[in-house]
């Protein structure tokens, strides 16, 4: 799929400095890299971030399903979180597994190479 003409990026998803890597029908593949302001105390990614990632992933999944012209929003969304990230960059991958009229239910997978970060699934409702 390609990006749509119309699409922006979220003022946010540039703050955390996320990188749009591809976006298919129901699927989308966003990086972001470990920048010092992404720290928590302990000098690791911070969970938030990790958060923020999922999140933005997997509502561009749902908006490459229902189309960048109708909004959905968060509704729900659970995450582990399988191990610490200390440099680099991860790739979050979210895949709308129910596609639903009015709600989508959506996994994601943060990846840092072959190495699971974190584990999510989310239902959006569809606005």
């Amino acid at each position: 799929m390609d990006i749509p003409a119309g699409y922006t990026e979220s003022a946010f998803f540039k703050l955390l400095g996320c990188r749009l890597h591809s976006l298919e029908t129901g699927v989308a593949h966003v990086a972001l890299g470990l920048a010092p302001e992404l720290r928590n105390r302990g000098g690791k990614l911070h969970g938030g971030a990790l958060f923020s990632l999922v999140d933005i992933a997997m509502g561009l999944a749902c908006s490459s399903t229902h189309g960048f012209d109708q909004q959905s929003a968060t509704i729900e969304c659970k995450i582990n979180y399988i191990r610490a990230v200390s440099d680099g960059e991860v790739m979050c991958t979210a895949r709308v597994i129910h596609p639903g009229r009015r709600t989508l239910v959506v996994e994601a997978d943060v990846m840092q190479g072959d190495k699971l970060v974190a584990k999510a699934q989310g239902t959006f409702a569809v606005l």
